[in-house]
């Protein structure tokens, strides 16, 4: 008898590429008490005796009683094992309700007829029957059934165990079907029909097996569940419990009065492939991705709509997320674009808008307005000869927040500009603001009550003026106040024919490297030569810059040194 168990009883998960049908599963049970142990225990004793004479026996058990002790059985994905209840269900026709059924029926005619049948105790519940979805609660606690403390279930479990029986009755009684025919927990056809449809994306397959007393095979309380087996057709199975893998075996108790204790194992025996068959299927895989990519890239096409030579396509999708901070409710935003030089839009680009007024709302101490306001921008910059000293501008949006009140006056809340990013890609930008600050008291009765605030009469101010063409802007004496700030969310897309023909110069210097051998020692040593030519090109400059009586006085004196 063994004196240690495997008590991880809980779901293991495999992935494979190989298809479930080569799936092959040995399973073992084997009585450890009662009389099996008794006569073991007698015949190690006759075994260790027969050497000095005193016990003159050749054995205890016999062939016939080993064999209800114990049993293995190879079982394959979805092979149907009849139990020895089904045996004597499906030996009449007059039980078959369903074409499975018949086929059960032709199956056990054939076993009897042939006596091929090779199980006994063992035996299976397909995806097919319908028994798989409807077997009792206590025999899906595997738990229960393989360690020796056992978990009541829980009283939610219990209720939906309860009202599921009732609804099978109620079921047959509604079809009327005589219950002499069937078993008392089995389902109608619609219930069967519409469990198989559930069922469908997850197969399952339960590995039973029949642990009564001998002589009483087929009784319906002696059916413990051993193992189930699910897998949802995209290469994952999932079994409970493991396989033991050269691990101790599992202990089943069973109930009654004879508590009997039965020991598991569950072996994958799955022919296991070669490795030239191994390499065969990856170059299979790798062929049909290639098939496959290329496929796709059929469809797709090449027919890119490029920009011509020598011009950048600018596109940007941004988005006015919200505003706060200002002093009063009712809030709008006034924007529009400026576009430096060398570059354009399109004509019926729109290069200026306004949100909708929008209230405030509370968020923790500040007043924030939700805009969400969505706007597009999509311009062209044409690079000509210029030097390399002068820098790509980028175009600037300019945006002026303004309040409403209830008499349909407005007053300037802040400004502020927006310079478009230089990065593509998704960015976050807050914006702070500012407004003209008017001092003495009558501009701020005149704010409050008939709106009126100061303006800027050309909103580039708000950066650097277009009409600025000096060295220093000076705005001392020009009096703001802070107000709030504003939120843009922006994605920028940038497309030229120069980015495509680096990247492919860039692939084309990686391949030749490659080509090569991949040397990081010529990489180095190039590098080096180039580094120690910079140098050398710039003491050469200093040199040439320094005066020439310096030059002069520093060769008389290495003269005076060496003499």
């Amino acid at each position: 008898m063994a004196d240690c168990w495997n008590t991880d009883t809980g779901e293991a998960v495999y992935r494979s590429r190989d298809a479930i049908k080569n799936l092959r599963i040995k399973v073992r049970i084997e009585r450890v008490t009662s009389t099996a142990a008794l006569s073991q225990h007698l015949q190690q004793q006759v075994l260790s005796q027969q050497d000095r004479g005193d016990i003159e026996l050749e054995t205890l058990t016999s062939q016939g009683q080993t064999g209800e002790n114990e049993e293995e059985v190879v079982v394959g994905w979805q092979e149907k094992l009849f139990s020895q209840y089904e045996m004597e269900l499906f030996q009449s026709e007059a039980t078959c309700q369903t074409p499975l059924d018949r086929q059960y029926h032709a199956e056990v005619k054939a076993l009897n007829r042939t006596k091929g049948r090779r199980n006994h105790r063992i035996f299976t519940y397909t995806d097919h029957d319908r028994y798989t979805s409807c077997l009792p609660l206590h025999q899906m606690q595997s738990g229960d059934l393989l360690t020796t403390t056992k978990s009541s279930p829980t009283f939610l479990a219990e209720r939906m165990a309860s009202v599921r029986h009732r609804r099978q009755e109620r079921r047959t009684t509604d079809c009327n079907i005589p219950k002499t025919k069937i078993i008392n927990w089995e389902p109608t056809e619609e219930f069967v029909k519409n469990s198989h449809v559930v069922n469908n994306a997850m197969q399952t397959m339960h590995i039973m097996g029949d642990l009564g007393p001998t002589g009483r095979l087929g009784q319906k309380e002696n059916e413990f569940l051993l193992m189930t087996i699910k897998t949802d057709g995209s290469g994952t199975v999932i079994v409970k419990p493991d396989f033991n893998k050269n691990k101790e075996p599992y202990r089943i108790v069973t109930d009654g009065e004879k508590r009997e204790v039965w020991r598991l194992t569950v072996e994958n025996i799955s022919t296991t492939m070669k490795p030239e068959e191994k390499d065969r299927e990856q170059n299979m895989y790798k062929d049909l991705y290639v098939r496959h990519k290329e496929y796709l890239n059929s469809l797709v096409g090449q027919d890119f709509e490029m920009p011509p030579a020598g011009i950048l396509r600018y596109l940007m999708n941004g988005e006015i997320v919200s505003a706060k901070g200002f002093e009063y409710d009712n809030l709008y935003i006034h924007f529009f674009m400026e576009l430096p030089n060398n570059w354009s839009s399109l004509p019926f680009q729109s290069l200026s808008g306004v949100t909708q007024t929008c209230r405030t709302k509370t968020l923790g101490k500040e007043n924030v307005a939700l805009f969400s306001y969505p706007f597009n921008f999509e311009a062209f910059y044409m690079s000509e000869k210029e030097s390399e000293e002068s820098i790509l501008q980028w175009p600037v949006l300019y945006f002026k927040v303004l309040s409403l009140d209830s008499w349909q006056r407005y007053r300037t809340e802040g400004y502020g500009y927006l310079l478009f990013p230089a990065m593509p890609g998704k960015h976050t930008v807050t914006c702070h603001t500012w407004r003209p600050l008017q001092t003495g008291t009558s501009s701020v009765l005149r704010r409050f009550f008939i709106g009126g605030s100061p303006e800027l009469e050309d909103h580039s101010y708000v950066r650097i003026p277009g009409t600025f063409k000096g060295e220093r802007l000076s705005r001392f004496g020009f009096c703001t106040e802070t107000t709030g700030s504003v939120t843009f969310n922006l994605h920028c897309i940038q497309q030229a024919r120069s980015f495509v023909d680096a990247a492919i110069l860039k692939k084309r210097r990686q391949k030749v490297f490659d080509q090569l051998g991949g040397f990081s020692q010529q990489g180095a040593v190039c590098n080096i030569l180039e580094a120690f030519q910079r140098a050398r090109r710039k003491m050469q400059e200093a040199r040439e810059s320094l005066p020439r009586d310096l030059i002069s006085a520093t060769s008389q004196l290495q003269i005076e040194s060496s003499a």
